[in-house]
């Protein structure tokens, strides 16, 4: 015999429409997630705004360039280059930028999915079994959290076989690094609410471990699931653009904010729009997900409920 939800559980929806209602009394967290969107919407749409331009990322227009080098200060900016070009190929750095928000989102998400989904399957498990699981996890995202990451993923994306896709090899890297703190925040909201009346009640009526879990925890769950997602997305996107600069990431001609930005370091002085465009997209986008986050955290926690 099933249990009926208990009037203690929080059912998804009405969890959902709460953190809905929050969010609208939050500005900065409504423009941060229309940021969000603009830019989902330019990685999805990223061939059609590029051919709305006329220029595609991989053509090259070395004739655009002074001494075959640079564009000059403005880097070629025109009604045909909106963003101007690449010093040294003469690619369309506007058709870059876009292509680039496709690179940076898919790795972002994508990686972010993997760490979430295997620091809910963790933590939640080691939060409610309890026992040697719990022991075991928790030893484990201690050792991975104490772990220097970026030198092991510097190492890996210099040795791995160029046979392996690098966005695949990016996402699963990063991902896999990312679960430890996914997974300490899930124990300790599941070692909160095992011990609840709905739960106790659950187990009463029979209910199996598979049940308790999908029906009783996860509920009480997607609110730190969602936060935690959004705030790790930037930190993804983040580390795929770290690991492009130091030349371990996404290979070229992908286009690549991270590997862009490097690419534009030699060039400040002589063409700064080269660094200010993939530059302020990297930027614009992580801030927007992180103030979304903070939106999300603030509407979640009671004690800044009290501050506002």
């Amino acid at each position: 015999m099933s249990a009926s939800l208990p009037v203690n559980a929080v059912p998804a929806a009405s969890g959902l429409r709460a953190l809905l209602r929050g969010l609208r009394r939050d500005r900065w967290a409504q423009a941060s997630a229309a940021l969000i969107v603009l830019f989902a919407l330019a990685a999805v749409a990223a061939p059609l705004l590029s051919a709305l331009e006329g220029q595609d990322p991989y053509t090259y227009h070395t004739e655009l360039l002074a001494n075959g080098t640079g564009a000059g200060v403005l880097g070629g900016i025109s009604a045909k280059h909106w963003f101007g070009v690449e010093p040294l190929t003469g690619r369309d750095l506007f058709a870059i930028v876009v292509h680039g928000a496709r690179t940076s989102f898919l790795i972002g998400l994508a990686a972010t999915l993997v760490s979430i989904a295997i620091g809910v399957l963790l933590g939640a498990g080691a939060g409610y079994l309890g026992g040697r699981w719990d022991t075991l996890v928790s030893r484990a995202t201690d050792v991975l959290l104490g772990f220097p990451q970026l030198i092991f993923m510097i190492a890996l994306g210099a040795v791995a076989p160029a046979a392996i896709p690098r966005p695949v090899l990016l996402i699963v890297v990063i991902g896999l690094f990312g679960w430890p703190r996914v997974a300490r925040v899930i124990r300790a909201q599941t070692l909160s609410l095992r011990d609840r009346d709905f739960v106790r009640a659950a187990k009463a009526f029979g209910a199996g471990t598979g049940h308790v879990f999908r029906r009783e925890l996860l509920p009480n769950l997607w609110a730190p699931i969602i936060v935690l997602a959004t705030v790790g997305i930037p930190e993804k996107i983040g580390m795929e653009a770290a690991l492009s600069f130091l030349g371990v990431g996404i290979a070229p001609p992908t286009p690549s904010w991270g590997r862009s930005i490097s690419d534009a370091i030699g060039w400040v002085k002589t063409d700064p729009m080269f660094l200010i465009f993939p530059g302020a997209a990297l930027f614009v986008a992580t801030l927007a997900f992180n103030l979304l986050g903070d939106g999300l955290r603030d509407v979640l926690d009671p004690k800044t409920g009290v501050r506002r």
